[in-house]
């Protein structure tokens, strides 16, 4: 298996990467594909190494709210690492890829003789949580346009890529909000020279005009995580 791409597993000290890489599957990931569903046990795990994964909150008929989303910067399973088997949540692929999956009860006892791995992933579980909490804060707080510039900027920076298919009316059900909002969003920002969108193919042109579109919860999720994980970063703790 070639060098890790992911970045919490090119973390990890190397005899527990190396360990951990021994017992994981390279798959692939498909647009639209469903790794579970809410309620359902997580069978495996899964550390992206392109592509993009939504989690996603039940709601009402076929709605749901998009609570997180991981590429290669993280993993899908998280709750493994809490000693949970279930999880609450959807996890969809928004962007086709691939991961490394690694059997659930497997990943368990690899957790059990690897302490490194267990306090990396620790941390990996704070960022998330709070990831959830600044996303609530965001959806009260921001309007539509601010929040659909966050979301592209998370997605290229998970994906490397400036390049996405996804419809108006998907980014409105992961950003909460009405199809004709999300249209108004995406016109401004195309305005702005921001992003071009035609028919589902959407395209960042300046990632600092989207920048300036954002509200401060992007950074907060970045400051966090560096602080968590960055050992120059003044808020790290080993």
């Amino acid at each position: 298996m070639n060098a890790p791409v992911n970045t919490l597993v090119a973390r990890l000290p190397e005899p527990d990467r190396m360990d951990l890489v021994r017992c994981a599957q390279d798959v692939p990931l498909a647009a639209s594909q469903v790794l579970w569903r809410p309620g359902e046990a997580i069978d495996h795990v899964y550390f992206p190494t392109s592509g993009l994964v939504c989690l996603i909150a039940p709601g009402p008929a076929q709605a749901g709210l998009e609570v997180a989303m991981v590429g290669r910067e993280g993993m899908l399973g998280i709750q493994t690492v809490l000693g949970c088997s279930s999880t609450p949540f959807q996890a969809m692929v928004q962007g086709e890829g691939r991961a490394w999956r690694v059997a659930a009860d497997v990943f368990r006892q690899h957790l059990a003789g690897h302490p490194a791995t267990k306090r990396l992933l620790d941390r990996y579980a704070t960022f998330r949580i709070n990831q959830l909490a600044v996303r609530a804060q965001c959806l009260c707080q921001h309007e539509v346009g601010p929040r659909l510039a966050r979301w592209l900027l998370m997605g290229q920076d998970r994906t490397g890529s400036d390049r996405f298919h996804v419809t108006q009316e998907a980014l409105g059900r992961m950003l909460g909000v009405r199809r004709v909002s999300v249209t108004t969003a995406a016109r401004a920002l195309q305005h702005r020279g921001a992003i071009a969108y035609c028919r589902g193919d959407l395209r960042v042109l300046d990632r600092s005009a989207l920048e300036q579109s954002t509200c401060d919860c992007y950074r907060s999720d970045i400051d966090h995580y560096a602080a968590l994980f960055d050992h120059s970063h003044p808020g790290y703790r080993p």
